[in-house]
């Protein structure tokens, strides 16, 4: 059975870092999705609109949102981040497809949830938390996000929010620039903050979203140094 295909319009456009977008959307009639799931949207080529591709784009809003909410880091030359610079704009109209994915979070695991993600694979974390502390999952929950300065971070007012309301989720930041040190953050990378935590990670149910190369990493070293079975690793990369 073919993926139903919807048009959406464009309500929000922002730049809410150096060179993160936030975009929200109207939500089509009838379009309902799990969170983890992503769609794919019809990028047309700016120098000949009949060119189109897809690109896809983890939902970052939850289901009971009036809006469907995406985050785009930019890529300079990159078919999206041109179209997204130069045409989008509040009011315009795209096709997308889907929803598509299984990223999901296991819901029967009896284990402690620990998120880990780099940029804009924050994305599908975001629903995927709030949603399981709106439903009243009362076991632990750490998220861990990277980036590499200051400058890069976003979102922080919202997970800091959560991490003041619900006393079982906590936030971490780890910024990879170890030569800015003016922050009270952690400086290294996610895989050194794990290893600085000293977690039972073979207890943990753990989800990677992020940069290929730090989910290689993370992939390696659960199965390899911190006994996760492979059954309670997730990941979806990030190009």
């Amino acid at each position: 059975m073919p993926v139903p295909s919807y048009h959406t319009t464009c309500t929000r456009k922002e730049l809410i870092t150096r060179d993160v977008y936030e975009l929200s959307f109207t939500k089509p009639e009838g379009f309902t999705f799990i969170p983890g799931k992503f769609v794919l949207f019809d990028i047309p080529l700016i120098e000949n609109e009949k060119d189109i591709q897809t690109r896809a784009l983890s939902i970052a809003s939850r289901p009971d949102e009036e809006e469907l909410l995406f985050l785009v880091k930019l890529v300079p030359g990159g078919r999206l981040s041109r179209w997204i610079v130069e045409v989008l704009k509040e009011g315009t109209e795209v096709r997308i497809q889907g929803p598509f994915g299984n990223f999901l979070v296991d819901r029967k695991t009896m284990k402690e949830y620990l998120f880990l993600a780099t940029g804009t694979g924050l994305a599908p974390f975001l629903p995927q938390i709030e949603q399981i502390l709106k439903e009243g999952d009362t076991r632990t929950i750490d998220l861990i996000f990277g980036v590499r300065s200051p400058e890069d971070l976003f979102w922080i007012d919202r997970f800091t929010a959560l991490e003041a309301t619900y006393p079982h989720f906590h936030f971490h930041i780890a910024l990879s620039d170890k030569e800015k040190t003016d922050h009270p953050h952690f400086c290294g990378r996610i895989q050194e903050l794990l290893h600085a935590k000293q977690w039972e990670l073979s207890q943990k149910n753990v989800y990677v979203c992020g940069s290929p190369g730090m989910i290689k990493d993370i992939k390696e070293l659960c199965l390899t140094s911190w006994n996760v079975p492979k059954a309670d690793l997730h990941f979806e990369a990030y190009i």
